[in-house]
């Protein structure tokens, strides 16, 4: 006789992992909002067209007003019942129906039955993000004027890099967070690197590498400004190095614009520790 206790009822919910790419110029941001359009709204409302009930989404890392993504990671619960339609058979061919609803600057490009224990918020390990910023007076190519920031003065990248790994492992960033009551400031800031990616048709542009377990809000957006105020000599080259020191948002800190950081990869561990990664991440949220 087979032992069918274990299985998971026909009309369980199945989750989802997609994995999403959006221009954040004309968005509010991922959260959704009343009235506002955002990249979640978007993609939530044209889900529940697909599963023919509402849905929510759950991201790996919310974005600012006007910041973009490659490599954005959520997942959403859909009754198994949605899986039922001819044109929808498996989480694959999310891909296919959503591309034909979806405006042209938010993208699904993968869609997968998600993992046990997955948790596109809790189970990721670390964020990648990229800024991407010209200090050219021409401004930036227009056909890179949505993703390249306009710095206004000029930057020595040397000094630039100097102030970004002073900043490099584990630290209270209040300096550089906007503050929300009950959350933790303390992050592991694992890469902050600086790249000289300059073309003669391009030429003074760079672009940032940041990488850390998590971020606070404009974290990533301060940390390059701050550093890019070092690299023009309007502070200190020891100026990131002293602000860890605070512990409350420096307004010495300026925020770099929204249209050059892009969120371009979320890492999970192995399936196998997809579980104990979300637990781990929930005990430490809940002890903030």
């Amino acid at each position: 006789m087979t032992d069918t206790a274990a299985s998971p009822p026909a009309d369980s919910p199945v989750r989802v992992r997609l994995d999403i790419a959006y221009d954040g110029t004309d968005f509010h941001g991922w959260a959704t909002q009343e009235g506002l359009r955002t990249v979640a709204g978007v993609i939530e409302e044209k889900l529940a067209l697909v599963a023919r009930q509402p849905v929510r989404l759950v991201v790996a890392g919310r974005t600012d007003a006007g910041v973009h993504a490659n490599g954005q990671v959520a997942h959403v619960d859909l009754p198994a019942q949605a899986f039922q339609q001819r044109s929808l058979r498996r989480p694959e061919d999310l891909v296919r129906r959503l591309s034909r609803l979806l405006p042209a600057d938010v993208r699904v490009h993968s869609a997968s039955a998600a993992p046990d224990g997955f948790d596109a918020r809790f189970s990721a390990l670390r964020r990648h993000y990229t800024y991407r910023v010209t200090c050219d007076p021409a401004g930036p190519l227009p056909v890179r004027a949505r993703d390249t920031a306009r710095w206004g003065r000029s930057v020595d990248l040397n000094r630039v890099q100097v102030a970004a790994e002073a900043l490099l492992g584990l630290h209270d960033f209040a300096a550089f967070c906007k503050a929300r009551e009950g959350s933790t400031t303390v992050r592991e800031l694992q890469e902050f690197r600086w790249v000289d990616v300059s073309t003669a048709a391009e030429p003074a542009t760079y672009e940032a590498h940041v990488t850390a377990d998590a971020f606070c809000w404009s974290m990533v957006r301060s940390l390059v400004g701050a550093c890019l105020t070092v690299g023009e000599g309007r502070r200190p080259q020891g100026f990131t190095s002293g602000l860890l020191c605070q512990r409350q948002r420096s307004s010495q800190v300026p925020v770099a614009p929204a249209c050059g950081l892009n969120l371009v990869q979320v890492d999970y561990p192995p399936d196998s520790g997809l579980a104990a990664r979300a637990q781990h991440t929930r005990a430490k949220r809940s002890a903030e």
